[in-house]
């Protein structure tokens, strides 16, 4: 990969954004760090939990997320699937909040009537639940719990082996999901990305709890963590509860470990063929991109709308109108470290995979050669700008937003990418199409549907 910009080295017109005050916000016990598109950063000085807060009182509720920055990409052979397995673990039990003691998470969101969840992916793995004001406190007291006094038991990880093994298995039998994980296998060598998140079947049955203990005892930890209210509460009383319950919480004995392989430069195209029962066809192409981060993932972000959303983006028109695809996409994944952008057709049937691949390319190759227009571009913006309001309705949105931007290694793209996206010219998107939509680079799979076996005929007598 070439040298990258940090989207930092933009001109966003941050001052805009960033609160103008005149004295900095005080609160005991944290040093502030900023304020952005209404969202203020604190420091837990006990521990360095890293703590957002964003006052909205238009309803009675909050959202309350606590985002690890741990995910697949810590993962080895051996141990793939494990921070998922541990998401799984921690809704078994902490020291203070259990079944049996009639208060576990899931006995106490339940009572309250909060709405809650938790997942693992590549950077990150994040728990949050949507509650009534006056519930928040008691949800902050049993996250805080089991970030240090998980139950680990191996009699409930075989319990939930059988459960994540069966979410496996669901995967297994979708055949797009199957050929997208053999296409990110293939692409990347070296980066732990190449290990799909729900992990191999092997390592989800037979991770030894210890392992699992490992995983928790070295990521679960208020400097590796960042800490998110939204909702209808004040400031200083969101940072009095984050510090009441995770003040005496210390700092990770030893350093979190660090990612610092890289993915080596691709020197030619890549395939994969998947052959299992099915219905329809499909083809994957793939390409490398920057890490979300970058200046260039903005023009990246237009390029995917003009190429894969609604009727008159180019994929729809050279495969879906052409009787070639049933259905197009164009996505980023938006990593921490290299990602990958991922064009999808599922075939039509009767279609022909050649004939969809190479419809692909040459949507692609005029692309490079010829770029596209301002209209295409306008269009892309005003999709993205729908899109970008939808998903900050409500508290629980807004931290589901923020929490990938967490993963990604800067929440501040929260604020800034809606504004370097309006900034995206028809020239940056074919400059990084032609930086990055090479042929020569790309990652190619298919899915071939195999007609089902039927019933074995009866012996000879």
């Amino acid at each position: 990969m070439k040298s990258l910009r940090p989207l930092a080295g933009l001109a966003f017109a941050l001052a805009g954004i960033v609160a103008v005050a005149s004295e900095t916000p005080a609160y005991p016990g944290y040093t502030y760090v900023r304020t952005l598109a209404g969202i203020e950063e604190y420091r837990l000085d006990a521990n360095g939990l890293q703590v957002l807060v964003k006052p909205d009182h238009s309803a009675p509720v909050a959202t309350y997320n606590i985002t690890y920055r741990v995910g697949s990409r810590n993962e080895v052979t051996g141990t793939t699937g494990a921070t998922h397995i541990l998401e799984h673990m921690m809704f078994k039990g902490s020291e203070h909040f259990n079944d049996p003691a009639g208060n576990s998470v899931k006995q106490y969101l339940e009572r309250v009537g909060g709405r809650y969840n938790a997942t693992t992916w590549n950077d990150r793995t994040h728990y949050f639940a949507t509650v009534g004001r006056d519930s928040l406190e008691g949800y902050i007291a049993i996250e805080a719990d089991r970030m240090r006094n998980l139950w680990l038991r191996d009699a409930d990880r075989q319990k939930e082996m059988t459960v994540v093994r069966n979410e496996y298995e669901r995967g297994e039998n979708d055949p797009l999901q199957t050929l997208e994980k053999e296409v990110t296998a293939t692409a990347y060598q070296a980066l732990p990305y190449h290990h799909d998140t729900i992990g191999w079947r092997s390592d989800i049955e037979h991770v030894p709890i210890e392992k699992l203990r490992e995983f928790y005892d070295t990521f679960y930890w208020p400097d590796n963590a960042t800490a998110v209210v939204i909702g209808d509460v004040d400031t200083g009383t969101a940072l009095a509860l984050v510090r009441k319950y995770y003040g005496a919480i210390p700092r990770a004995p030893k350093p979190i470990p660090q990612i610092y392989t890289e993915e080596p430069e691709q020197t030619g195209p890549r395939r994969t063929v998947v052959k299992r029962p099915g219905q329809l066809g499909a083809v994957v192409i793939a390409h490398k991109v920057p890490p979300a981060r970058s200046a260039d993932t903005p023009p990246l972000e237009v390029l995917d709308h003009i190429l894969g959303s609604g009727k008159t983006s180019r994929l729809y028109l050279a495969l879906v109108d052409k009787g070639l695809a049933l259905s197009t996409s164009a996505n980023d994944s938006d990593n921490r470290d290299t990602g990958l952008n991922t064009i999808t057709a599922t075939l039509a049937p009767g279609a022909k995979h050649e004939a969809a691949e190479q419809a692909i390319l040459a949507v692609l190759e005029d692309i490079r050669a010829n770029g596209v227009t301002p209209e295409e571009v306008a269009i892309a913006q005003r999709q993205f700008h729908t899109q970008f309001v939808s998903g900050r309705d409500g508290s629980a949105a807004v931290a589901r937003e923020l929490n990938e931007w967490i993963a990604a290694g800067d929440w501040t793209l929260y604020a800034s990418f809606p504004e370097a996206i309006k900034g995206v010219t028809p020239a940056d998107v074919q400059r990084v199409a032609k930086q990055y939509l090479d042929q020569d680079l790309s990652t190619t799979g298919w899915f071939v549907p195999l007609a089902p076996k039927g019933p074995k005929a009866p012996p000879a007598k």
